[in-house]
């Protein structure tokens, strides 16, 4: 199989653009990127295209076609193809795209993954989101995506003595972060006495535990490494893993909520791939739709024992300048959380990281990146690395 380098990447600014519609979001991060790449629409042989529920927030399915035109690649009959793992479909969306250039199938794709959520009201966008989980099973009974993550954050504590500070800490973190990334949806910083007084969402969560409604667009250029040496004068980043995985959609169906298995298996066959150990990894973006999450993926991807992710974050192990920085981004949490483009989104941060140009969030001889991007309650994982040659 063929090596697949990304050569551009482009985002809008996260928010709530009521202001743009979805193509507009979808234009600007496509122009961006081929921008940063040096191409055109014409040298691109396919666009996939991570998005949710276009069906629920935009009453329009054939996102794909809809996305191509924007972007002007209908001309040439660039193909297109829509991918949807819940709030993974980005990552799984990248992931679709390299194994379609390693294949030899085509050599130059683009890859976006946008929603468009501010359009609904704060109760459509939590029942379209209950779509992410099992209706049946879960959301029949009242179960939302919150509650869920809810239930995952009582029994982590009830097993391993995490606390409430432990999780607020997750977002005084990511903002932090977000506060120097002009992309994020939230730019200010917050104290951990206001995290911790937030208005309570789903016990032990609170406002602040929360990722946000969010509106945007990310898009990311792949090619084959030769060809990435020859087109960009940039550092090359290369994609050295992958790895995907699925687990059962209704968390009551599972043995243990306290380890997503998925991404379990997902970043082993990532960093096998990659042929690399999690200590080798030097700045992550992870799936921290709640703050939950962030510690969960810690734990599961290797960086910290089961256990040990509250206690690591509340020591600023994971802040930048600590021993693995986690989200420089701002993360889901203070980036803000457009669920088909935050997995596209994370790539994107990993290349600005790796080409060093993330200017004051920027980690430090970073060489080494890793994306983990989480469908729903951990149903679908998908891990990627990537290295700067």
């Amino acid at each position: 199989m063929r090596e697949v380098a990304v050569i551009g990447v482009g985002m809008t600014k996260f928010g709530e653009h009521w202001e743009k519609s979805f193509r507009e979001l979808g234009i600007e991060a496509g122009y961006r990127a081929l921008l940063d790449a040096g191409i055109e629409s014409k040298d691109v042989d396919a666009l996939f295209v991570g998005n949710m529920s276009g069906g629920i927030f935009l009453e329009q399915e054939h996102i794909s076609s809809m996305v191509s035109e924007a972007v002007g690649m209908t001309e040439h009959n660039v193909p297109a193809l829509r991918v949807e793992a819940a709030d993974a479909s980005g990552g799984v969306a990248f992931q679709q795209a390299v194994l379609a250039i390693a294949s030899g199938v085509y050599e130059t794709v683009v890859v976006g993954g946008a929603e468009k959520m501010s359009d609904l009201t704060s109760i459509g966008v939590t029942d379209a989101m209950a779509s992410m989980g099992d209706r049946s099973w879960e959301g029949l009974f009242g179960a939302t995506i919150p509650s869920l993550y809810a239930l995952v954050a009582r029994r982590h504590m009830a097993e391993f003595g995490t606390t409430k500070e432990q999780l607020a800490h997750v977002a005084v973190k990511n903002h932090y972060n977000g506060a120097r990334n002009p992309y994020a949806q939230f730019r200010r910083e917050i104290k951990l006495e206001t995290a911790l007084r937030a208005s309570p969402v789903a016990e032990p969560l609170g406002m602040f535990d929360c990722a946000p409604i969010s509106d945007g667009a990310a898009a990311v250029v792949l090619t084959t490494f030769d060809n990435a040496k020859k087109l960009s004068e940039k550092p090359v980043v290369k994609v050295v893993g992958l790895g995907l995985a699925t687990d059962t959609l209704a968390l009551a169906r599972r043995k243990e909520i306290t380890t997503f298995k998925a991404t379990v298996a997902a970043a082993r066959r990532a960093y096998e791939m990659a042929s690399i150990k999690p200590s080798d990894v030097d700045v992550a973006e992870v799936h921290d739709s709640y703050s939950i999450g962030e510690i969960l993926a810690i734990e599961d991807l290797g960086f910290f024992k089961k256990g040990e992710g509250g206690p690591a974050t509340e020591e600023g192990r994971t802040a930048l300048g600590g021993e693995i920085p986690v989200n420089p981004s701002g993360g889901l949490k203070a980036r803000g959380h457009p669920l088909g483009a935050t997995g596209v989104a994370q790539i994107a941060e990993l290349v600005w990281q790796l080409r060093g140009e993330a200017g004051d969030r920027q980690v430090k001889d970073a060489r080494i990146g890793l994306a983990q991007n989480v469908g729903g309650v951990g149903g679908t994982a998908a891990v990627t690395i990537l290295e700067v040659i």
